[in-house]
């Protein structure tokens, strides 16, 4: 599949064929889920489709005509519910409500892509979104070092409340400053006490006692307060060298910020950021994956051997972890299955297709957490292509922008 071509909006577009929309009852997660599944079987069959192009984002979802000039159908994605896939007929479909509707039904709209991959592969989009708009609505729960933190501000020379002079005398004798000035030289007691160091970079006690201090200590010299020993210039001069090491810091923070999740990822990458719920904390991801559909699953470090990786699924009865060894051959496998596999992405397949010793056969659908149920009237609705069967689709949305 390669990599994912992004635009400037962050939006990725795939073409697939367009097979219909038929209603889901309102059921429990579970019984919903196989009701899918079982009308999924039905429509595989169906030979009228329309070619479409479909434009992903974590605004929503748009369907164009395969030339992708004219809107047919748009989701904003908090109406989006879950997004799954059946691979082995490469089939990808998303639920979702038909906004202005008093009853709220929900929709599901399936598409045929051109083989299996490319089915899962819109699906890992779809679930990616989701992922990126709870990172969005939901800052605090992102890893500590998916977007990095602020620099911290540097303490500055020049506005400390003191004379210059003082500035000057003080400065000579702050740990942090200890390099950048010719023939400072370090001294053990200021290396080995660094809450000393702290506490004298704003000191309390008076100029007098502070030069004193340094005078019996043979910091300094006696005349070393003058404020002509250490002039502006110098004073500026170290001033610049602290706000270019901030800078630096700034750019790194700024570069890691560049590198935030993302759909323009490869196939693998993003499948990779699916699996692992990619920018989410741990522990949220596994209050997330308990609400998730039966069979979802989440890949991380093991919560009592964080060295090794492990499988979390969920399950009828909670969340169930299998621990994922490596054998000596370089191969994965579960620890209470006998079936080894070269890759990850290898074990994931075949435990979708077979559950072998596990408690559920894994699914590749995903829950969208940010779904609203209930309507707003504060959106413009978009207007759709006046060729196109709104009666047919039953879905007509409202511009998300």
């Amino acid at each position: 599949m390669g990599e994912a071509p992004v635009r400037e909006d962050g939006s990725v577009t795939r073409s697939a064929e367009y097979v219909g929309s038929f209603p889901v009852d309102d059921r429990c997660l579970d019984d919903q889920m196989e009701q899918l599944h079982s009308q999924l079987k039905f429509v595989k069959t169906c030979r009228r489709t329309r070619p479409v192009s479909l434009k992903f984002s974590t605004k929503g979802v748009k369907m164009y005509n395969e030339d992708e000039t004219t809107l047919l159908m748009a989701h904003a994605l908090r109406r989006v519910s879950l997004s799954t896939a059946r691979p082995t007929d490469a089939q990808f479909a998303f639920v979702s409500h038909n906004p202005g509707s008093a009853d709220v039904q929900l929709y599901c709209h399936v598409f045929q892509a051109r083989h299996a991959r490319a089915a899962q592969f819109l699906n890992l989009l779809l679930c990616r979104c989701f992922q990126l708009s709870y990172l969005e609505k939901h800052p605090d729960e992102a890893q500590d070092d998916s977007v990095g933190s602020l620099p911290r501000r540097n303490p500055s020379l020049l506005n400390h409340g003191f004379p210059l002079s003082v500035s000057a005398l003080v400065s000579f004798r702050r740990a942090p400053f200890q390099g950048l000035l010719p023939g400072i030289k370090k001294t053990q007691k200021s290396s080995e006490n660094p809450q000393s160091c702290h506490d004298e970079v704003f000191p309390t006690s008076s100029p007098s006692l502070v030069r004193k201090k340094a005078i019996r200590t043979k910091a300094l010299c006696s005349g070393a307060y003058r404020s002509f020993t250490f002039t502006p210039l110098k004073q500026r001069v170290v001033q610049e060298r602290l706000n270019a090491s901030q800078e630096k810091a700034e750019g790194e923070t700024a570069a890691r910020r560049s590198r935030a999740p993302s759909l323009a990822e490869t196939e693998e990458a993003l499948a990779r950021a699916v699996w692992c719920w990619a920018g989410i904390a741990t522990d949220n991801s596994y209050s997330l994956l308990a609400d998730d559909v039966l069979g979802s699953y989440l890949l991380c470090p093991h919560p009592k051997k964080p060295s090794c990786g492990s499988l979390i699924i969920r399950v009828p009865s909670g969340l169930n972890t299998q621990l994922i060894k490596n054998t000596q051959t370089g191969k994965f496998l579960l620890e209470k299955c006998k079936t080894e596999f070269i890759s990850i992405a290898e074990l994931i397949e075949h435990y979708t297709e077979t559950q072998d010793e596990l408690p559920s056969l894994l699914s590749c659908a995903r829950v969208n957490h940010c779904y609203e149920w209930e309507e707003t009237t504060s959106h413009q609705p978009v207007k759709l292509h006046k060729g196109f069967n709104k009666d047919k689709i039953k879905s007509t949305s409202r511009k998300w922008f």
